[in-house]
């Protein structure tokens, strides 16, 4: 069951991460899109997302340090929900950036705040189950013996 996990979330945090890194401006304007950080704070953090996100996918894609790079992962999924909820309550109309450039939502175009917020929440658990079982086949980190 630990394997699939794992490579699950590799494969979602290496879509996510390869959608954003081409173009980290716009990466950034999704981040200062949920106008909880000042711009030039948003630069950084749109910057940083997407390279930390394939980082992740790699480690868990290779076994490499499961259990950190899954309680990295729980603590990052924790950040993205409490943004999209805050965005939610706060009445923003944006697209959470999640797999996509993100930003405001265009005419026409309706929010997603409680799929998004359920995506995140399974994604959560699969890293949940990491922590709790981390050693997993086709792994280049060694099993405990």
């Amino acid at each position: 069951m630990s394997t699939p996990a794992r490579l699950g979330l590799a494969a979602v945090w290496l879509v996510a991460g390869t959608t954003k890194v081409g173009d980290l401006a716009e990466s950034a304007r999704a981040v200062n899109a949920y106008q909880l950080m000042s711009y030039d704070v948003a630069k950084v953090v749109g910057g940083i997302q997407p390279f930390l996100e394939i980082a992740l996918g790699l480690l868990l894609a290779t076994g490499l340090s499961t259990r950190l790079t899954a309680a990295i992962s729980a603590v990052l999924l924790v950040i993205f929900i409490a943004g999209i909820t805050s965005a939610w309550a706060r009445g923003l109309r944006i697209d959470c950036g999640c797999f996509s450039s993100g930003g405001e939502l265009g005419d026409g175009r309706d929010t997603e705040y409680g799929l998004e917020i359920l995506r995140d929440l399974g994604f959560l658990a699969l890293a949940g189950l990491l922590l709790w079982h981390p050693h997993t086949r086709y792994s280049l980190e060694p099993f405990p013996s």
